[in-house]
C-alpha cells in the first residue's frame, strides 16, 4: 500500500525534498506523449489491462493535474491526473532503476454546501460570475433555465436571485462541476424555482421537468453489455474501476447515428478506444462513440451533424473483446450516464415520486426564502464576500 501526503506551500507543493507542479493537460496530448515527455518507458502503457488503457484515453485537454519531481535532480516521482470527479490516474516511480507503476485511485476532495444571494444588475450569468468568480456555476445556472426563461426579456434590474449548491474543492481550489440543488430567480418580480431531484434532473415547483439535453439511442442493439459507473472505490477489493459510458453489443457494421445535433470535434484513433468520434453539442455536452469499425463517408472534424444522421459503424477496434459501441456522454468534460439522457419529451413526476419530490421542493423553497430574507443585496462589485457563504479550509491530499 502506498501513502502520499501533499501540502500546499506558497503555490508549490513539497514532499520530503520533492516539488510538485500544477499543470494543464495540453490539447492533443495523449497518455503516451506524457510518458515520453517524462522519460517513462512506454511499456508501462502497453502492459496495462484493457480497462486501464481505455481510461487513459479519458484524460481531456484543459484538466489540471500534478507532477511530483525530485527537487534536486528533477527526476519524475509521480503524477496525479484526474479522469473524472471521482477518479484519477496515479503514475509513480517504484524502487529499482526504470521501474514505474500506474493505478486508478479515488480523488480526495472535500465538498461544501454554499449559497449565493444577489440583486441583479446586468444578467444572471454576469452577476453570478462577478459575485463568485465561478464560470462553471454561472454557466450551469443559465443552462438549467435555458429553455424555460428568456433572461434578456424577463429580467429587470434589482430582481432577486438565490442559489443553493454544492462545490467540490481539491488542494484548496474549486474542482469539477458545481451541483445546483435549488435556485430561484425573479422575472418581473415573479419567483421561478428549480430543484434537483434524485434522478439528476431539474424540476420546477410543480414537479414538471425542465427542458434538458435529450439524446436518442444511436443504434439498433442486441443488449447493453456494460453500464455506466462513476468508479467509486470497491468496498472489498479496494480498487477503482470506472466505466465511463454504456456499451451496446451489436453486430459488426451496424450503423451508428448521431445521438443529437452537434459538430464533430474529433475523428480518429483514441488510445484504447480505437477508432473514435466525438461530437460537441449545445450547453457543454459531448458524445463519444468508440471502437468503431469505420467512420461514415463525409464525417470528419468540423462537420455539423443532425440527430439521427449516419456517422459510423459498429466494430471492435482498440481494446475490445467483441463488436460493440461504447457511448460516452460528457457535460463540461464530466462523464455522466448516457441512459439518463435518453428521452424524447419532457415529463412530470407522478405518484410516490411526485410526493417525495414535493416534500423535497418545499424544504428547498424554505431554505431559499431564508437565504433571500437574510441577503443584504449589495450592489455588485461591493464586498462580494458577503454574497458567498462557505467554510473553506486549507486542504491536504492523502493517496492510499
Amino acid at each position: 500500500m502506498r501513502f502520499v501526503w501533499l501540502w500546499l506551500v506558497m503555490g508549490a507543493t513539497l514532499l520530503f525534498g520533492a516539488v510538485a507542479e500544477e499543470r494543464v493537460w495540453p490539447k492533443g496530448a495523449t497518455f503516451l506523449t506524457f510518458l515520453e515527455e517524462n522519460k517513462i518507458p512506454l511499456s508501462l502503457y502497453y502492459s496495462l489491462p484493457g480497462e486501464d488503457k481505455e481510461l487513459a484515453a479519458e484524460i481531456y485537454s484543459g484538466v489540471r493535474f500534478h507532477v511530483l519531481k525530485d527537487e534536486e535532480s528533477g527526476e519524475f516521482l509521480q503524477a496525479l491526473i484526474p479522469i473524472t470527479e471521482e477518479s484519477q490516474i496515479h503514475v509513480y516511480k517504484e524502487k529499482g532503476e526504470g521501474n514505474y507503476g500506474m493505478a486508478i485511485i479515488p480523488i480526495s476532495y472535500f465538498e461544501k454546501s454554499q449559497s449565493v444571494v444577489l440583486s441583479m444588475n446586468a444578467s444572471p450569468y454576469q452577476d453570478i460570475l462577478e459575485a463568485t468568480g465561478d464560470y462553471a456555476l454561472a454557466g450551469e445556472f443559465v443552462s438549467a433555465y435555458k429553455n424555460s426563461l428568456d433572461f434578456r426579456r424577463s429580467i429587470q434590474r434589482d430582481d432577486k436571485l438565490a442559489v443553493l449548491y454544492d462545490r467540490k474543492y481539491r488542494l484548496g481550489k474549486p474542482f469539477g462541476s458545481p451541483s445546483i440543488k435549488a435556485s430561484m430567480v425573479e422575472t418581473r418580480g415573479k419567483p421561478n424555482f428549480i430543484f434537483l431531484f434524485k434522478d439528476g434532473r431539474y424540476y420546477d415547483d410543480t414537479g414538471r421537468e425542465m427542458a434538458s439535453f435529450l439524446l436518442t439511442t444511436p443504434l439498433n442493439y442486441s443488449r447493453i453489455s456494460s453500464r455506466f459507473s462513476s468508479g467509486r472505490k470497491h468496498p472489498v477489493l479496494g480498487i477503482v474501476r470506472p466505466h465511463l459510458g454504456v456499451d451496446y453489443a451489436a453486430p459488426k457494421g451496424t450503423p451508428i447515428k448521431a445521438a443529437g445535433d452537434g459538430r464533430v470535434v474529433f475523428a480518429g484513433t483514441k488510445g484504447g478506444y480505437g477508432t473514435t468520434l466525438i461530437v460537441a453539442h449545445a450547453d457543454g455536452y459531448k458524445t463519444l462513440y468508440a471502437h468503431l469499425n469505420g467512420i461514415a463517408k463525409g464525417i470528419r472534424t468540423g462537420v455539423s451533424v443532425k440527430q439521427g444522421s449516419l456517422i459510423g459503424f459498429v466494430g471492435s477496434s482498440g481494446l475490445s473483446t467483441g463488436p460493440h459501441l461504447h457511448l460516452g456522454l460528457y457535460k463540461n468534460d464530466k462523464a455522466i450516464d448516457p441512459l439518463k439522457s435518453l428521452k424524447i419529451t419532457k415529463s412530470a413526476l407522478a405518484g410516490k415520486e411526485r410526493q417525495e419530490f414535493m416534500q423535497l421542493a418545499q424544504s428547498y423553497k424554505s431554505s431559499l426564502q431564508e437565504v433571500v430574507a437574510q441577503g443584504v443585496f449589495p450592489a455588485l462589485g461591493n464586498a462580494p464576500e458577503f454574497l458567498v457563504r462557505s467554510e473553506l479550509q486549507p486542504s491536504s491530499l492523502r493517496v492510499e
